[in-house]
């Protein structure tokens, strides 16, 4: 148990089953198919049904744990609502499926649709060679190149079509659910306007991956956004969460326990970014290195799959890019075939 935050729910529950969290509103945990093997969904009792917040992955083992439930705890009422969080296959990689079943609305951010239908629907888009050429001018060989395009993008295929409108819900929005009126919050960083619910008056916030308990979220450089700082965008959204979330409030999270202690885990995050960012300049203060070059400084503890490593590599870019908006760091020469950075 991590010193300094609560865990006030220790076990998660068993597969097919719900845990009630507050009166009406249920977690339920899915499995995945990746070193981090699962994803929270939260269903909500709302009146003549249930309000599903995000869905988890599109394969099967995800659809046994639905029918499970639906079968299950979820049996005699119907979902009426679909809330999802961000574009991230483990979060929306069911939706489509799930709003056609029961003929409901879609209910999420501009961004994440619009980013899902970019990505998400189209994987093979990555193996084209304007993303090849994003990797190999940060110092990726050609072989790593080959299997970060390919294998590496194998879960954008996991999920299911989305419908063709949704309902958008943007930051300041409110939405009542069963009973209870939550703000709607957007978050960076870790996905564009991820969605996040406050009930301020119970104290509860649905906060998706923008904060977890044990690990950090990851932060990503992608080649459709080269240039963009999202690891900026991540501090500055954590700093807010700490003045705008009360400190006593239940944080919900899409991986993980459920935890008291927002304000500490945020500032703890904040550290865990500045630490990154001295270890890459401490590794470049005298030797130049792209980013390929910095993936051991900040992933040296485990050997990375494919998939591990195209999140590893667009990790260190954000804090490169950072690093490089801050006046940290600068490129050793901007026209160089290979992008180096010195500090």
């Amino acid at each position: 148990m991590k010193a300094g935050l609560a865990f006030p729910f220790p076990a998660p529950p068993e597969p097919g089953r719900l845990a009630e969290i507050r009166p009406g509103i249920f977690w339920a945990r899915i499995p995945l198919p990746f070193r981090l093997n699962h994803v929270n969904v939260y269903v909500i009792d709302d009146g003549d049904g249930w309000t599903i917040f995000d869905t988890g992955i599109d394969d099967a083992p995800t659809r046994r744990a639905w029918e499970d439930m639906i079968a299950g705890p979820l049996y005699g009422r119907r979902i009426t609502r679909l809330i999802v969080s961000h574009f991230h296959p483990d979060h929306i990689g069911l939706a489509g499926s799930l709003t056609k079943r029961f003929d409901v609305p879609l209910a999420t951010t501009l961004a994440s649709y619009l980013m899902c239908l970019n990505t998400s629907l189209s994987p093979g888009s990555l193996d084209t060679q304007f993303y090849r050429n994003f990797y190999l001018r940060h110092g990726l060989d050609a072989q790593a190149t080959q299997v970060v395009c390919t294998r590496g993008h194998d879960y954008l295929r996991m999920v299911t079509p989305l419908p063709k409108a949704f309902f958008r819900l943007a930051a300041g929005d409110t939405v009542a659910l069963g009973g209870r009126s939550f703000s709607v919050l957007c978050g960076e960083g870790h996905a564009p306007e991820q969605l996040m619910l406050y009930c301020a008056e119970e104290k509860l916030l649905l906060v998706a991956d923008q904060v977890l308990a044990k690990i950090s979220p990851n932060v990503s450089v992608w080649a459709v956004d080269p240039d963009g700082d999202p690891l900026g965008l991540y501090l500055r959204s954590l700093a807010s969460l700490k003045t705008e979330i009360d400190e006593n409030s239940l944080v919900l999270p899409g991986h993980q326990l459920p935890f008291n202690g927002l304000a500490l885990r945020a500032s703890e995050l904040i550290e865990h970014h500045e630490r990154r960012c001295q270890a890459i300049a401490d590794a470049c203060r005298n030797a130049p290195k792209s980013a390929a070059e910095l993936i051991p400084v900040l992933f040296s503890h485990r050997s990375l799959d494919p998939h591990e490593m195209s999140f590893a590599f667009s990790e260190v870019l954000a804090h490169v890019n950072f690093m490089l908006g801050q006046g940290a760091a600068s490129w050793v020469d901007q026209n160089a075939d290979v992008l180096r950075l010195i500090t």
